[in-house]
């Protein structure tokens, strides 16, 4: 069943917020000071400190003699290795910047971790109906706009591991149709872009294009998130150049920086 536009909750708990996006953080970034947590979630150092100190404490995050702070043994590692989701990350963000200042969107970067997709960058559009932040949020990969691209990149074979039936055991209705599915991947290969609409969220579609390492294999995907009241097909060739260019000279970046 498609999740409704996720939106906060009426009485948000902002300790609690703060605490699982420093933990997402430490997770998807390997390891993080007290001053780069209290600069990302825009809170004072000693909050910051006494968040980490929580984290440490529940086995959430562990400290290292230079006093960087890492994931602990209770937060699962992600198949991207840490530095690849920290690079990506870090390069993408101007990008990410720029494309919301074309569109007025909100835009993310996003990684396929087997049959899931994480959102490892989210930059808001200033609108006042918009789409939030959806970074560290985890998705099913064949509902999301970026999953779909990445998926459209694997080999027949690794796509069969991905959604072999014995993974879905105990959960047989998460499992997609494959031959649908497979369908849709050829037309996404052949078109370069993917367009969700309502696929993951009521309310909400997404169009986005994948960013390619120098071997032409995709490693993220670039897209743009708006409520579908504001969704205009007849603009799509335009969102999809905009999100083209940004995709290349992100590419451009990260080769450079290798």
């Amino acid at each position: 069943m498609d999740k409704p536009l996720k939106t906060p909750p009426p009485y948000p708990i902002a300790s609690v917020d703060h605490a699982l996006r420093a933990a997402t953080i430490l997770q998807m970034e390997g390891g993080a000071t007290v001053s780069q947590i209290a600069g990302r979630l825009g809170v004072a150092r000693s909050t910051a400190h006494r968040l980490l100190a929580m984290l440490v404490y529940r086995d959430f995050a562990v400290q290292g003699e230079n006093r960087v702070y890492r994931a602990g043994p209770v937060l699962e590692l992600a198949a991207h290795s840490q530095s690849l989701v920290s690079r990506l990350r870090a390069a993408a963000l101007p990008h990410l910047h720029r494309v919301v200042d074309l569109l007025d969107e909100t835009t993310n970067l996003i990684v396929r971790t087997g049959d899931t997709t994480r959102f490892i960058a989210s930059v808001e559009c200033r609108q006042a109906l918009r789409v939030g932040s959806r970074e560290g949020m985890v998705f099913p990969a064949h509902r999301t706009t970026a999953g779909l691209l990445l998926l459209a990149d694997l080999p027949g074979e690794e796509l069969d591991e991905v959604y072999a039936a014995e993974r879905y055991r105990d959960r047989p209705g998460e499992r997609p149709d494959l031959a649908k599915l497979r369908a849709e991947l050829a037309r996404l290969r052949r078109n370069g872009f993917a367009v969700n609409q309502e696929r993951s969220e009521r309310g909400l579609v997404a169009v986005g294009v994948p960013v390619r390492d120098g071997d032409g294999t995709a490693l993220a995907g670039l897209s743009v998130s708006l409520p579908s009241v504001r969704y205009d097909p007849h603009r799509l060739q335009p969102l999809v150049a905009t999100l083209d260019a940004a995709a290349r000279a992100l590419e451009a970046d990260l080769t450079e920086a290798h």
